[in-house]
């Protein structure tokens, strides 16, 4: 009988292995909301539950991360006991569950349309392992409102989890809440064959990749400089310092880009402070509206590559970071081609991968004051 396991699936096998341990990688964000507070005594505060916030961007998700032999997910508590925690009775068996029987809820991904009612996980985390029974959905599409007791959405792997669950993995009370894990999930058809075609892919881009080692590299793709200019020392009080501003410095040598990175679902970039109301910062009025705009107004100005010659103006971007995420205005362009002259406030040209931000937009992302400034 032939050999399945012949040296390019040996390869592939290797090749794709690191991908297993990154499946959250492949479930991105459906969409986004804006929170609205909670009537008073509407949100439930069992649990360390959270409660909306009002004007708060939420993402939502209608995947979960692919499921895997040992799958990463975050534990969280719940209690399933009527008058608890919000919403009524558990989806699968319209019933509710004392907190000493160990039952789970999955996110909508995993919870798959109830696919995964009443069947059994397998839980490790804290050096033990659990069975709990799943009976209800964690929703990853919805949020902050009466029916779901004005608690923000469900993140994409998560496992709310009654209290018999972390009794049972033997976590002191004290520290009960959150906890990342692994998890046994029971696999569906659906997800045997996103796994199979997920694999396929793979392997396909990767038996390419080995047998065209001419194949451009990511690096070879990105935004290299175009030119240098040579700095000159501002006249005194010409360079801003407000939002820690960098000035020119005398004889420096700057790069100048005419392009930005290639921009994908998830692109990297370098998000900075800036103020585009009247009098701070550098120059006039916004590049799109010709208008100035309020530090509590969520606008940015993006490096000249992606500003793309006003091709994105008074178009919204959703930047992700320090765990939050939030949706901005392109207002501004942030000169990459052009600095150090008075028309620039003498401070160097934009790098191509900015995002220059109001303070709005730090604040919605959490970001303690402190730490304004730059951020990956």
């Amino acid at each position: 009988m032939e050999n399945l396991f012949s040296l390019p699936i040996i390869i592939c096998f290797l090749l794709v292995l690191p991908n297993f341990l990154s499946a959250k990688a492949q479930c991105v964000p459906s969409g986004t909301f804006t929170g609205t507070k909670p009537p008073p005594g509407q949100c439930p505060s069992e649990n360390d539950s959270d409660c909306c916030v009002q004007g708060k961007l939420y993402t939502t998700y209608r995947c979960s991360p692919q499921v895997w032999p040992f799958t990463p997910a975050t534990l969280r508590l719940n209690s399933f006991r009527k008058g608890n925690d919000g919403g009524g009775p558990s989806e699968c068996d319209n019933q509710y569950h004392p907190d000493d029987a160990p039952v789970v809820a999955l996110s909508t991904g995993w919870f798959d349309n109830r696919s995964r009612c009443m069947k059994y996980i397998t839980i490790y985390g804290n050096g033990h392992s659990v069975r709990a029974m799943v009976v209800d959905e964690c929703d990853s599409t919805a949020g902050c409102d009466d029916n779901h007791g004005y608690q923000p959405p469900c993140s994409n792997d998560v496992v709310d989890a009654s209290s018999a669950v972390w009794r049972a993995l033997g976590v002191p009370e004290r520290n009960w809440g959150d906890l990342s894990l692994f998890t046994q999930i029971v696999e569906t058809q659906r997800d045997n064959r996103k796994k199979m075609k997920y694999l396929q892919s793979l392997c396909m881009i990767m038996f390419l990749l080995l047998l065209v080692p001419s194949f451009p590299s990511v690096e070879s793709q990105s935004c290299l400089p175009f030119d240098t200019l040579t700095g000159v020392d501002p006249p005194p009080g010409q360079c801003p310092t407000e939002n820690d501003s960098d000035c020119c410095a005398q004889g420096a040598t700057y790069a100048i880009f005419l392009c930005s990175p290639p921009v994908s679902s998830q692109t990297p970039a370098t998000l900075r402070i800036n103020s585009f109301e009247e009098g701070n910062d550098v120059g006039g009025p916004s590049a799109c509206d010709n208008q100035y705009h309020s530090d509590g107004d969520l606008v940015v100005a993006l490096s000249t590559g992606w500003f793309n010659n006003k091709s994105r103006c008074m178009r919204y971007i959703t930047i992700y970071g320090n765990g939050q995420s939030v949706r901005a205005m392109v207002v501004d362009e942030c000169d990459s081609t052009m600095g150090c002259d008075g028309d620039h406030g003498y401070q160097p040209p934009c790098s191509s991968d900015v995002v220059d931000a109001s303070r709005a937009v730090w604040d919605a992302l959490g970001v303690p004051e402190s730490d304004w400034g730059e951020l990956n």
